[in-house]
Parts: structure tokens; sequence; C-alpha cells
């Protein structure tokens, strides 16, 4: 295969081209940042049209057979217009539902003008694809019930690189309960915004650390305005030695942190987009044998049960503290509960789901070639 990706400039000092293991790199001068609707609009909308000229112009020297094209924006589809018209077949990536995730960032209504236009977006979006991936079977439904095209929407799992997030199998004898006085990790990394929780993650801190003094809090990701308010908060609160935000590292750096720590937190709040989500972080603290505490959504729960994970209640402090609690002091019987959720990541690590998109793909060619 030839391949050729399109991409967001990273920073600066990154170049406009490049390669990676054979892969040909375009990097758009543009650069992501959170901001607002405009914002997001202005990326969205120069981003789709840079790409579509991009893919037009080299779709006349070179005859694409697949453009894959990963949201957000849903239209970003559309940038493979020529490629289609020239025969291509497309995939659409939905890694998230873009109305739903519009509507908690912005604590949007379903209803409003602006929310009605990116439903009718995502349908038109669908329908132009030949095919729709979507990461979680939560995702799926929710497609197919508002688009009349079920038949393109399958669900090919956001699991995580194994080769960097090796599988580690539990074994070795495990303690019945822990002293007080022992230190105890707790690791959080992800995007830092709001809809994530970090703060009920530090609220939940100061409770824990009344019965396990030595709690502390390892916080891993891209700087943003929120984590920096977290941290403000965190010196209000005089836990300026038990949190420590370490900044964004690569995969096969967190993959170390996880080892390091004894357990990992998905602090998120509930939102209709949280309902919905299945965090891969989820997996990759399994695939390394390490405890997590997820929050109880219908995303989650159609993959695991209570004797798989240990649940919280999404947006709830307390809550979060108490199981934190139920890890420190139980961890035999949490050893346990990772064996079982030791399982359900094996059923859908990246081998079983890269088979399963590579099927998915030469019947997509192979329905084309005849």
């Amino acid at each position: 295969m030839e391949v050729d990706v399109i991409s967001l400039r990273q920073g600066d000092g990154e170049p406009l081209r490049g390669s990676v293991n054979g892969v040909s790199i375009l990097r758009v001068p543009l650069k992501h940042w959170r901001g607002g609707k405009l914002g997001y609009v202005f990326q969205y909308g120069s981003f789709t049209l840079i790409s579509m000229i991009l893919l037009a112009w080299r779709s006349m020297t070179r005859r694409y057979d697949l453009v894959h094209v990963h949201n957000m924006p849903d239209f970003l589809v559309f940038s493979a217009l020529v490629p289609k018209l020239c025969g291509a077949k497309v995939i659409l990536d939905l890694h998230d539902p873009m109305p739903e995730l519009m509507m908690t960032i912005f604590g949007l209504e379903r209803e409003r003008f602006a929310v009605r236009v990116l439903r009718k977006l995502e349908n038109w979006s669908i329908r132009f694809a030949d095919i729709v991936l979507t990461p979680n079977l939560a995702f799926q439904k929710l497609f197919a019930a508002r688009n009349s095209r079920v038949d393109k929407i399958r669900v090919i799992m956001n699991s995580p690189d194994d080769t960097i997030f090796h599988y580690h199998e539990l074994n070795g004898r495990v303690p019945a309960s822990r002293e007080s006085a022992m230190t105890f990790v707790i690791m959080y990394h992800g995007a830092l915004v709001e809809r994530h929780g970090l703060d009920i993650a530090v609220q939940a801190l100061e409770t824990v650390r009344k019965r396990i003094p030595n709690a502390e809090l390892r916080i891993f990701g891209r700087p943003t305005p929120f984590v920096h308010q977290v941290m403000e908060n965190v010196s209000e609160r005089g836990l300026g030695k038990a949190v420590h935000y370490l900044g964004e590292k690569t995969l096969e750096k967190i993959a170390e942190a996880i080892d390091e720590c004894d357990v990992g937190i998905i602090p998120n709040r509930r939102s209709v987009f949280t309902e919905l989500n299945l965090p891969t972080r989820i997996f990759e603290n399994l695939a390394r044998g390490k405890p997590v505490i997820a929050p109880l959504t219908p995303g989650i729960r159609d993959y695991f049960t209570s004797e798989e994970l240990v649940f919280f209640q999404p947006g709830d402090a307390n809550d979060l503290a108490s199981k934190l609690q139920y890890v420190f002091s139980q961890p035999r019987e949490v050893n346990e509960t990772v064996r079982r959720g030791q399982k359900v990541y094996l059923a859908h690590r990246w081998d079983e789901e890269r088979s399963k998109l590579k099927l998915l793909v030469s019947e997509l060619l192979n329905k084309g070639a005849r």
C-alpha cells in the first residue's frame, strides 16, 4: 500500500511534509486549539476546505482506492468528494458523536438550532460515506437511531496499541489488606477538560487522605486552561505535595506511568456525551494489570459488569473517594476484579479489532472492483 496522511500541524517546528514508517505525512499549517463556537467553526471549516483542495489536486496525479476520514468534524468526509467521483471508497470514522459532544462542551439543549444542524450534518455525512466506523455499541445505537442507513455502521473498538501497552497477566500472592501509612498512587491521564472531572478527582483525594495520608494523584495530559484552574484549587486546598501535574507524555511513557501507579481513574462528570463514551484508558490500565475506577454509564456497562470493573456514580466526589478507599483496603478482592476485567480486554484487544478492520476494508475494495 501507498498511504498519505493529511493532518493538522502540532507545532511551528514541525515540517509540512514528512514520512513515518513509510507513510507520507502532509501537515496543514493550522494548529488545534480549544476555543469558543466560532473558533471551532473556523478550524473545522478551514481544515475541511484545505483537505478537499489537497485531495482533489493529488487525485489528478494518482488514483486513491480508499479515503479514511476521522471526525471531528463529521462533514470532513466531504473533502473526499473528488476521490469518490474518481472511484475511491470512503470510510467515515465517527470516533465521537458531534452533537452530544458540542452539547456537553457548550451546555447546549438538545433542540437548539446549532444541535439540529449538527445532527443534519451527521446524517448527510453518513449517507455520503460507503462505510461508517464507530468505537462502541452505545455510539452505534445512537447513530443508527437517527439514520436510516443502519447497514453502514460498524463497530471497530479504539483498543490500545498492544506493542506499547503490553499485556501483563496477574500472578503471585496479593495481601488481604494494606497498612494505612503505605503510599497509594492514583493516576489520571487523558484530555484535561471539564467534562472529564479532574477537579472531582482532587476533591475525592482530599477526602481519601484523611484515611490514607500518603495517597497522591499523578496527572498526565496536554496543558489546558482547565488544568491550570484545577492546580490553583489544589494549592488552595493545601494539596500541593499530593497532586502532581506531569504534563503531556508519549504513549510509551504513559505505559510506564501506569506500571508505577496503584489505580487508574476515569472521574467523568455525567453528561449526554460521557453517558455514551467508552474511554480507551480503561483498557490501557487493564492491559497492564491495574485496577480502574470508572463511571457507571451505559457506554461502559455495554462491556463491563460490576464484577469486572470498579464503578462510581459519575460526578460524585464522595462516591469516588469511597471507591478509592475500597481499592486501597481490599487489594485481594480488587485483584480478582482486574482478572475478570482483563478477559473483557482480551476479547477486544487491537489484534482482534485490526483483523475486523482489515476484513471490512478488503470486502469494501473487492466490492468496488467487481
